[in-house]
């Protein structure tokens, strides 16, 4: 199998990494975890992020097969219809996003949200195997921050999502809706059961200490050097580590826009009789 190719884009205002995946051999390729810009003060959205991987995919010559998310974000918008309107491509993404769906229809009263992950294209199970071109993928349930979280296997290159950050970051919180910190723990887990060479693409990066930032690691840099799930570190302890620092982390500037748009596979709720769309802020949850 050829080995991928990965070009990785950074966004500083929301600290995370959209990577383009393709096979140099067939030129086919993959977006994973696109952002949409969008000013919370403002309620505009911009697609300068976006413009920037269209540019590039357009500049190598690349034919979009799939826009892929590892689960629905917290704290940035998904630029997936926007992309696939420019480029073509399937939106895909776990099928536990249907639990997620069903989580926060009834948190926002959502009442045209649906609960099939009818919004994304393709909906994929634990250990399904798919194609970028020639480059063979396998999609690993990898719950935990959230119960739609995927790993994206493709050869010696893992694309984690937000299971696991940077060894001197540590590892995803799990206080949001489906969380669960042992899950969390037993997913990372399976992640570092991997050959040790193998390459974990993150989808953020926080860098502590003034460090440039980073997206790439090894499976044998987190089993020696993760701050939060090293070697040694049992199930017990990260999830009273996990527990008790989940609880002094404020909730992510974006999570009320995001989550309402990014269970609907990045499109907004419908516009109202006005032409307008709305998104809604629960005030006083419980």
């Amino acid at each position: 199998m050829p080995h991928a190719q990965i070009q990785s884009f950074f966004d500083p205002a929301t600290f995370t990494v959209t990577h383009v995946v393709s096979d140099p051999t067939t030129r086919h390729a993959a977006i994973m975890d696109s952002v949409l810009d969008y000013d919370p003060k403002s309620g505009r959205s911009s697609r300068a992020s976006a413009d920037k991987v269209i540019a590039y995919v357009e500049e190598a010559g690349l034919a979009v097969d799939w826009l892929l998310e590892t689960h629905a974000h917290a704290d940035h918008l998904s630029a997936a219809p926007y992309l696939k309107q420019q480029l073509g491509g399937k939106i895909g993404i776990g099928a536990h996003i249907r639990q997620v769906q069903g989580v926060f229809k009834e948190v926002f009263n959502a009442k045209d949200m649906n609960t099939d992950g009818a919004e994304f294209d393709h909906l994929f199970e634990d250990g399904e195997r798919f194609k970028i071109g020639e480059l063979d993928v396998e999609a690993m349930h990898t719950p935990g921050h959230t119960p739609a979280c995927l790993t994206y296997l493709i050869g010696q290159d893992a694309f984690v999502g937000d299971t696991l950050f940077m060894p001197d970051y540590g590892t995803a919180r799990c206080d949001f809706p489906g969380g669960d910190a042992a899950t969390l723990f037993r997913s990372i887990r399976k992640v570092l059961s991997l050959p040790p060479e193998t390459r974990l693409h993150l989808c953020h990066d926080y860098p502590p200490d003034g460090r440039a930032p980073k997206w790439v690691t090894t499976v044998a840099e987190q089993r020696a050097g993760n701050i939060h799930v090293r070697d040694g570190i049992g199930e017990a302890d990260f999830v009273a580590m996990r527990t008790a620092r989940d609880k002094t982390l404020g909730m992510p500037t974006l999570i009320l826009p995001a989550i309402q748009v990014n269970v609907r596979a990045g499109n907004l709720p419908p516009a109202e009789d006005n032409g307008v769309h709305y998104l809604k802020i629960p005030v006083d949850l419980l």
